[in-house]
């Protein structure tokens, strides 16, 4: 009698490690899923909010880019890439969140479709320069020293522009070869937006900066 409660003790206790280790399972794959798809309701939401139109170029500016750098610094490379996969996707199934309010395959076929692969790349480019500059920061200086502080601003600053210099290179390249125009004129013309995308970095990176120990805290969770 005692071996049976034994064995059913040990079995109950078995079924109720596996059970948690299923749940915990879980809970790995649906958080980082969860944080993806809330950026891609948030691109969305940021391209559906409005544009405001650049002239000389037909690509208007959103806060698309806002939204982007706040992902790439807050998610692993692997989220943010998915995140903006999801939103690509919805968009080609017929949402309409794309800039201007277009939305479907035909959208790929127009002047901004290097942008919307760039953005795949861009965000993968944040993520990991951003992980790279701030272990640097994190093994040179002191926790909670002011220099520290500055430094990651820094670093986040410093990662978002290569993110939007990769957007950037595939959205000049294609913008070119849907308009038939060189890339120099394109780049001419999109002078808004590299100066409206500094200013949303520098915001995107203090904004991060700021709340530093709530995001680490959530992107290893």
């Amino acid at each position: 009698m005692a071996n049976f409660e034994s064995n059913s003790g040990a079995n109950t206790g078995a079924g109720s490690s596996a059970v948690a280790s299923k749940a915990f399972d879980v809970n790995r794959l649906a958080v980082p899923f969860a944080k993806a798809f809330l950026f891609t309701v948030l691109i969305s939401a940021a391209t559906m909010a409005g544009a405001l139109p650049i002239p000389g170029t037909p690509v208007p500016v959103t806060l698309q880019t806002l939204v982007l750098a706040l992902a790439g610094l807050t998610l692993t490379w692997r989220q943010a890439v998915s995140s903006v996969l999801m939103y690509l996707a919805i968009g080609a199934a017929g949402m309409p969140v794309f800039a201007g309010g277009k939305s479907g395959v035909v959208a790929f076929a127009g002047p901004s479709v290097g942008f919307l692969v760039g953005f795949v790349f861009g965000v993968a480019a944040i993520a990991l320069v951003k992980s790279a500059l701030e272990g640097v920061v994190n093994a040179a200086m002191p926790e909670d020293s002011v220099a520290k502080k500055f430094a990651r601003f820094g670093a986040y600053f410093a990662a978002s522009v290569v993110g939007s210099l990769v957007i950037y290179a595939f959205g000049f390249v294609g913008q070119s070869l849907m308009m038939h125009l060189p890339v120099w004129a394109i780049a001419v013309a999109s002078t808004g937006f590299i100066v409206g995308d500094i200013i949303k970095a520098a915001i995107a990176s203090a904004a991060y900066a700021g709340l530093y120990g709530a995001f680490k805290h959530n992107t290893n969770a």
